[in-house]
């Protein structure tokens, strides 16, 4: 069944209205008919409909609700990202595939060896781009929540923050012997754990950048022998943490 997002106030009683663009979506590009069957999300609260199709009109798509879907497509953890800025698309590829693999919240960051420099007018578009981009993957995989890309930051916001997560985990090619394994096993597994995982841009992070995340509790871990590119790097991490409480 295909999958759509709503707000809160979009649901009434036992009933759902669908407004905007996914309405052409539903009629004129997957062509579903009144009677036909779709999940619905509520982007608010993360739980999900089975619904039947009851209306279609140029401007809304009136559904009623048959059920809870109790099945979730999300993670056991809550996993945010916090991503140097890359250059050209790489940012829109490494969005897409992180939210296909279950991250929660992505944080752009301005770090010392970005290329990439935005005036505010530039840094609301990308924004919007991105956060566009971020819907589109959570529908394709069939997310329960549309991940949040969150305004550019500075790695100042992740030092004030980090005691929010229960690990922040940072990819540092210089770290020879500190393992992802070695610190996701230390977690306590009968929690509902955060996690935060750091990522350079393409010049990788400064000493300085390094200095101050470690000083404030950041874990420097390895990936492995071979240095990844930058869009590589959260991919692995995500990888190994699905793979360490998922399966």
């Amino acid at each position: 069944m295909y999958k759509f997002f709503v707000s809160t106030n979009q649901i009434l009683d036992k009933h759902i209205k669908i407004i905007g663009e996914d309405v052409n979506h539903i009629s004129n590009v997957l062509r579903l008919r009144v009677l036909d069957k779709i999940i619905v999300s509520n982007k608010d609260t993360a739980k999900s409909y089975i619904a039947e199709i009851i209306n279609i009109s140029t401007e809304s798509v009136e559904c009623k609700i048959l059920d809870e879907n109790l099945e979730t497509t999300e993670s056991k953890v809550n996993i945010d990202i916090f991503q140097g800025l890359p250059k050209a698309d790489k940012m829109e590829f490494i969005i897409q595939k992180t939210i296909e693999l279950g991250v929660r919240n992505i944080y752009p960051i301005k770090m010392e060896r970005c290329v990439v420099k935005f005036d505010k007018s530039t840094e609301t578009k990308k924004i919007e781009r991105w956060q566009r981009i971020a819907e589109a993957a959570a529908k394709q995989s069939k997310r329960d929540i549309i991940p949040k890309i969150e305004n550019i930051i500075h790695i100042e916001s992740i030092c004030q923050n980090i005691e929010k997560y229960d690990i922040i985990l940072l990819a540092y090619e210089n770290e020879e012997d500190n393992t992802i394994k070695y610190e996701l096993q230390k977690l306590d597994r009968n929690k509902k754990l955060n996690i935060g995982i750091v990522i350079g841009p393409e010049g990788g992070l400064s000493e300085k950048e390094v200095k101050e995340l470690t000083q404030s509790g950041a874990k420097c871990v390895t990936l492995g022998k071979r240095i990844l590119r930058t869009e590589t790097a959260s991919l692995v991490m995500l990888g190994d943490i699905i793979y360490e409480f998922e399966l």
